[in-house]
Parts: structure tokens; sequence; C-alpha cells
């Protein structure tokens, strides 16, 4: 593997924890507590290993440039803007309401977790926008 396949990575890290972050809301929608907490332990481990693989290539790469033209620019600069705000945000309520789970301080941790899901999974869905407006350009013309 190479620098250069780690943003396709990071969207497939992405799409895994929209994945699992909507399981984990079913789950805890019909009572299943035990694998609720694994399925959410799992989404923020997905998105540690997301942030770690950004981090790596965005050390390695630097910048990329947007290039397109046309609608879709302010498309993504919008979508780009919203999500890394958005992102910063949702590290330390995540990181939160992971450790009231963890600690069965469920009233708490549930008046976080209300806040935390929808923009975690927000975050988690146009990390994938972004990579497939960025890196795969021909998708969106």
């Amino acid at each position: 593997m190479t620098v250069h396949e780690l943003p396709a990575v990071n969207a497939s890290l992405n799409a895994l924890s929209t994945i699992l972050l909507v399981v984990g809301y079913t789950l805890i929608r019909l009572r299943r507590i035990t694998q609720h907490r694994t399925c959410m332990l799992a989404a923020l481990v997905t998105s540690s290993l997301f942030l770690i693989c950004y981090l790596t290539y965005h050390a390695q790469v630097g910048s990329v440039r947007f290039t397109r033209a046309g609608f879709v620019r302010p498309l993504y600069f919008t979508i780009l803007i919203t999500h890394v705000t958005l992102a910063i945000t949702v590290l330390p309520l995540a990181l939160i309401t992971a450790a009231r789970g963890l600690k069965a301080d469920y009233r708490r941790h549930r008046k976080i977790a209300r806040w935390t899901f929808p923009i975690w999974l927000y975050v988690s869905v146009t990390g994938v926008l972004v990579y497939v407006l960025l890196y795969q350009p021909t998708w969106l013309i």
C-alpha cells in the first residue's frame, strides 16, 4: 500500500463508520444495549483509524487542491466546510459519550448522545462525499 491509496481507505473507513453508527442506533432502539455498545465502540475505533490515516496522508502529501469548476465547486466547499467544522466538534463529544456509556452513566450518556449521533453520522457520510468529489471527479459532472 502506498500513501496515495489512503484517500480510498479513508472513504472506506468513513463508510464503515456510517454503517456501524446506523446499526448501533437501530440496536439501542431495540434495547439491545450490549450489541449497541459493541457497535458504537467499533464505530469509534473505525473513526480513530480514519483520523490516523487522514493525518498520515496529509503529512506526506500536503494539501490537495479542488480544481473543478461549475456548480460542483460551491457544493464541494459547502460540504467540506461543514464536514471539517463538525468533525472538530464531534471528536470530544464522541469521547465524552463513550466514557459516559462505559461508566454506565446512562442518563448523562443519553443527553450527549442525542447530539453526538447526528453530528457523527453527518461527518461520516460527508467524509465519503468529500472523497468522491475530490478524488473521483468523473462521478459527478
